[in-house]
Parts: C-alpha cells; sequence; structure tokens
C-alpha cells in the first residue's frame, strides 16, 4: 500500500523558516514526481513545487522560487521542502502527493495529475 506521510509543519513568525518532510513507503521513488501542494482556507490548492526521482528535475512556482528548495533523499524515500522568510499569507495546510513521472503533463504541478497523498501538515505563518 502506498502511503506518504507529511510532517514538520507548526507555528512560525514571518520571516522564519521550516522544513516539511514528506517520507515514502510502500513505493520506490523510481521513476515518480514528488510535489507539494498548499491550501489556504477559501482557496484552491495550489502547486508550488516538484521533483523527480532521480533529483535531477525540479519545479518552482514562482510564489515561491528562490526562498524554497525541494530535495529528495531515496535512502530514506523521503522529500523535502525547506521554506525560507514565510510571510502570513503562505498560512495553509501544506500536501506532498507522488505519481509516475511518466503521467506529469503540467506545471505548476495540479492534482489531478497525482495519485497519491498524504494527509497535510499545517503552516502557520503570524505577523
Amino acid at each position: 500500500e502506498v502511503q506518504l506521510q507529511a510532517s514538520g509543519g507548526g507555528l512560525v513568525q514571518a520571516g522564519r523558516s521550516l522544513r516539511l518532510s514528506c517520507a515514502a513507503s510502500g513505493f520506490t521513488f523510481d521513476d515518480y514526481a514528488i510535489a507539494w501542494f498548499r491550501q489556504a482556507p477559501g482557496k484552491e490548492r495550489e502547486g508550488i513545487s516538484a521533483i523527480s526521482s532521480s533529483g535531477s528535475f525540479t519545479y518552482y512556482a514562482d510564489s515561491v522560487k528562490g526562498r524554497f528548495t525541494i530535495s529528495s533523499d531515496s535512502a530514506k524515500n523521503t522529500v523535502y521542502l525547506q521554506m525560507n522568510s514565510l510571510t502570513p499569507e503562505e498560512t495553509a495546510v501544506y500536501y506532498c502527493a507522488a505519481t509516475f513521472l511518466r503521467l506529469v503533463r503540467t506545471f505548476p504541478p495540479i492534482p489531478s495529475e497525482y495519485n497519491y497523498w498524504g494527509q497535510g501538515t499545517q503552516v502557520t505563518v503570524s505577523s
């Protein structure tokens, strides 16, 4: 059974950093793409970053480029999202999701292309 476990969220002040983790089980990272999405109250789920299983390809939405870094540790089957200089507007539930790399057609990532989802982790940025 494929499972994704997102963790690392919390309450931080504006300008500070958090690192999210997405631990995968039930499949290996070979030929997969892992993406991070976020959803604020009343808003649509937004794809913000993605990485190929080899780590050779990464994507960042304009809204996070230069501040967020996605990385993967294949030995641990874990993907990380380092988030720096957070703003209150980035308060949301953050989700990681996975799909076969060959199924990815769209950037920014869109939810319909991702088959497996973690449960989400809350990130709250105070002003």
